[in-house]
């Protein structure tokens, strides 16, 4: 938002920056590396990030004609995993249609991602356009004033793009805002890592491999320095899980992945 009051400061890695200019430096990180994210998600995560991912979806379970929100989720990752799962659950009769005397399966499913970055989003229609997925719709968006209706969406998901607004607790609010009463919410991000010895070697991975993978392989060491510093200034898992309470969700619960490397949190709208 570009609205805040000009002494109301938001982290942006360890630096504190207005309020009303982080937006501005979070696109421009994003936009740096949108062409490379996905082979640097890969490379940072040793792949584990597609786990992390499965794992969500696995939780979210989610079934045919359910309509689903994937926040900040640019480049699909959990659109096609939620696409090919609702495909999966709706078995051989899912959502037949007659087109020309021929009857071609359809997935019946509706999923949205919105991004508030142009690039990214680009990248998730040329993943759909080479899969063949047709059952995303890609929406620009931000994600604390979301361009969608109150009670919209029976699921709203957000993988490691919530510590990347400049209010989470605006995020948080807007996604209970669209959500349908008995709607589900669910978050993955990077936390706080909970297994002692393990937390020594992760930040030494972090800060100094991270920024130089970065500068190698997607040409910008300062956007993955970024990256790195973002995940120590989000909340630990049961301060986030306290905010999405203060905003309305219910039913909170906390899954550690990786010694707490990541994490989930799922929550209701009662």
């Amino acid at each position: 938002m570009s609205d805040s009051p000009p002494d109301h400061t938001a982290s942006f890695g360890f630096r504190d920056v207005p309020a009303n200019e982080k937006e501005k430096l979070v696109r421009g990180v994003f936009s740096s590396v949108a062409r490379n994210y996905d082979l640097m998600n890969d490379l940072m995560s040793g792949g584990v990030h597609r786990l992390w991912k499965d794992a969500m979806v696995a939780w979210l379970n989610p079934q045919p004609r359910l309509k689903c929100l994937d926040v900040a989720g640019g480049t699909g990752d959990i659109a096609f995993r939620i696409a090919k799962a609702a495909r999966k659950r709706g078995g051989a009769q899912l959502g037949k249609v007659e087109t020309g005397g021929a009857t071609d399966k359809k997935i019946d499913a509706d999923i949205t991602v919105c991004d508030i970055n142009a690039e990214m989003l680009a990248e998730g229609v040329k993943r759909a356009e080479v899969l063949g997925e047709k059952s995303i719709g890609w929406v620009a968006g931000d994600a604390q004033a979301l361009p969608m209706p109150d009670n919209s969406f029976d699921t709203y998901t957000i993988a490691f793009g919530i510590r990347n607004v400049t209010s989470i607790e605006k995020a948080l609010e807007e996604a209970q805002r669209v959500l349908k009463p008995g709607g589900r919410f669910l978050c993955l991000e990077f936390s706080q890592v909970v297994v002692p010895g393990l937390d020594v070697l992760y930040d030494k991975f972090s800060f100094h491999i991270l920024p130089k993978l970065g500068e190698v392989v997607a040409g910008d060491r300062d956007a993955y320095q970024y990256l790195v510093e973002s995940i120590r200034r989000f909340p630990p898992q049961a301060k986030f899980a306290r905010m999405i309470e203060a905003a309305g969700l219910s039913q909170v619960k906390i899954r550690n992945l990786s010694g707490g490397i990541a994490a989930m949190h799922s929550a209701w709208k009662i």
